[in-house]
């Protein structure tokens, strides 16, 4: 490539706020809840890369083609990676987890069953112009003059009013709206900086504690396995799997192994979730054990517990019936019993369609 910049960079990142900022020099656009991509043209040949700057080129080659329809000639571009619900019900990020598969044959598959779709929201060079040190505010003019969105690839709506922008936040949740990014207009490309302001959704839910993992090094708790009670497909009331809590300090997950400890006595006796312990868990399911789909190296079992405690624990989004992002331990609920640990407390966003979002604020 013969680019003004050179793949692959880090992209720009965000700090975390809990509240809309208003001023007059930001512009706020959606969090889309997908794979953050940075996206290289030069003529015929395309480069995605992952905010890790790992090739995502033979995960997404459906986006090749159209993606070469969309943008300028020769250009660096920004954006996100996601895919459409199948029943229109905003984004659904567990489709766009597996389509990180080892498997040519699979990643074909999948291309056409769950096609992805890209969003734009920010042009770093454009032609023989490296961009990063121009303002935003042209950066975003000219990603507006230079994009030809089509079926698959969207221009990112953006808004100067904070009064439509917590409109979105509140409304499109359901979309796949993970939130809002707060962008100064005068601000310039810093790559690994957190230059942006995010804002994202936190609600509060308790969760039986079913099992942990030790830290990867081998120091006290590395997470805390998170349950909810509800029926399942056959109608039979369960413990599900919803997901873990964990980025404790060093002290804390000392600490944890003391207070856990004497719950792993006879923890298998009638546990929930005996069979996911006893049996190498398949990377396919959603078990407690297993491996993960971004480093098949990584042991993912766990040591089971007694389900006799419950946690209180914020989180961002449920989809699935399992948490997405964020979840962080609040404190220990010694009122509450595991089995009033249920589903149904749960406040979350009602479906919105992911083309709503976009026709309506674009």
């Amino acid at each position: 490539m013969t680019l003004p910049i050179s793949p692959p960079i880090k992209p720009m990142l965000a700090k975390l706020a809990r509240s809309i900022p208003e001023s007059d020099g930001v512009l706020y656009e959606p969090k889309w809840d997908g794979f953050r991509c940075i996206v290289f043209r030069d003529g015929d040949h395309i480069q995605l890369t992952s905010r890790n700057q790992k090739p995502f080129n033979r995960y997404f080659p459906e986006l090749l083609p159209v993606l070469a329809d969309a943008l300028p000639d020769r250009c660096v571009a920004d954006g996100e990676i996601v895919v459409a619900h199948a029943e229109g019900r905003g984004l659904d990020f567990d489709a766009l987890q597996q389509r990180i598969h080892p498997a040519e044959s699979r990643v074909r598959m999948l291309a056409e069953q769950t096609p992805s779709e890209f969003v734009a929201f920010d042009l770093l060079a454009l032609g023989d112009d490296d961009l990063m040190a121009t303002p935003f505010r042209e950066r975003r003019a000219l990603l507006e003059r230079e994009l030809i969105p089509n079926a698959s690839v969207h221009l990112t709506p953006a808004t100067t009013d904070a009064t439509i922008a917590e409109r979105w936040f509140t409304r499109f949740e359901g979309a796949g709206l993970d939130g809002l990014m707060v962008k100064p207009l005068d601000g310039v490309y810093t790559p690994d900086k957190r230059s942006l302001v995010k804002v994202k959704h936190e609600r509060t839910a308790e969760c039986a504690v079913a099992g942990f993992r030790v830290h990867k090094d081998g120091e006290g708790v590395g997470s805390l396995l998170l349950g909810l009670y509800g029926p399942d497909g056959d109608g039979v009331d369960r413990l599900h799997h919803v997901g873990v809590c964990a980025a404790f300090t060093a002290t804390f997950r000392r600490e944890l192994v003391d207070e856990l400890g004497p719950l792993t006595v006879d923890a298998l006796d009638g546990h929930p979730w005996r069979g996911w312990a006893e049996a190498q868990a398949d990377a396919t399911q959603r078990m407690p054990g297993g491996f993960s789909r971004w480093n098949v190296d990584k042991d993912l079992s766990f040591v089971p517990l007694r389900v006799e405690r419950v946690v209180e624990v914020t989180f961002g989004q449920l989809e699935g019936g399992r948490f997405r992002h964020g979840v962080k331990f609040q404190r220990w609920r010694p009122d509450r019993t595991p089995e009033s640990c249920r589903y149904e407390q749960l406040d979350v966003a009602s479906p919105v369609r992911f083309d709503e979002l976009l026709a309506e604020s674009g």
